[in-house]
């Protein structure tokens, strides 16, 4: 028999579709009938693979998830792992904009989610926190994380120098948008070294620095 002129429609293929129209246009762009158009296939298609648009939605967010490393914990300390986890998990959302506000709902029965919070729950368990500050921990990093993620500070300022005359201390706010990547970068790099710093005096108080090892 001839092959097919389209590729056999799988999971696989309508993630990757899927993620493809929220990268370009955004959560609101995608419909079943305009991933159905993109693919090549009728609507009902899709449902022999995923039984909701939630469900294709929850694949999209978890194949993000699934590019996060969090290989740190286990083989560096507590503090390093963390740090290693929110540069890999930063830079996963920042490549996929438009669908950190559906991620920022949580894990829910997302594998590749459930998967990284496990990752970094128990590598701060066996680090020696106590299993309800390790909790708070993988909540406050994963704020901190998404809601840099979901915009840019220095490109929500306008480039217009005359806005800013009745502001004296904004006087150089119209620049800051050109330099977007180093002032959102700086941001992101100082939060996190407080963070962390904060989170070294609280682990020497309750834990003790003795155990400021490996997890392994």
């Amino acid at each position: 028999m001839p092959r097919p002129r389209q590729p056999l429609l799988n999971r696989r293929r309508i993630v990757d579709a899927a993620r493809a129209i929220i990268d370009a246009e955004g959560l609101t762009a995608l419909s079943t009938r305009r991933l159905a158009a993109e693919l090549g296939v009728q609507g009902p298609s899709l449902y022999n693979h995923f039984a909701t648009k939630g469900d294709i939605l929850d694949a999209v967010a978890d194949s993000v998830t699934a590019t996060v490393d969090t290989s740190a914990f286990g083989a560096l300390d507590w503090s390093a792992a963390l740090r290693h986890w929110a540069h890999s998990y930063r830079r996963a959302l920042a490549a996929h904009p438009h669908i950190v506000p559906y991620l920022a709902q949580g894990p829910g029965r997302r594998p590749a989610a459930l998967a990284m919070a496990d990752a970094v729950y128990g590598g701060l368990v066996r680090a020696g926190w106590p299993p309800a500050r390790a909790t708070h921990i993988g909540a406050a990093l994963r704020y901190f994380v998404t809601g840099s993620a979901l915009g840019s500070f220095a490109r929500g300022f306008s480039d217009d120098p005359d806005l800013y005359l009745d502001h004296p201390h904004l006087r150089q706010a119209h620049r800051l948008a050109g330099h977007q990547h180093s002032v959102d970068e700086g941001a992101f790099v100082l939060g996190l070294d407080a963070l962390l710093h904060g989170l070294a005096a609280e682990y020497d108080r309750i834990v003790g620095p003795a155990l400021q090892t490996t997890d392994g």
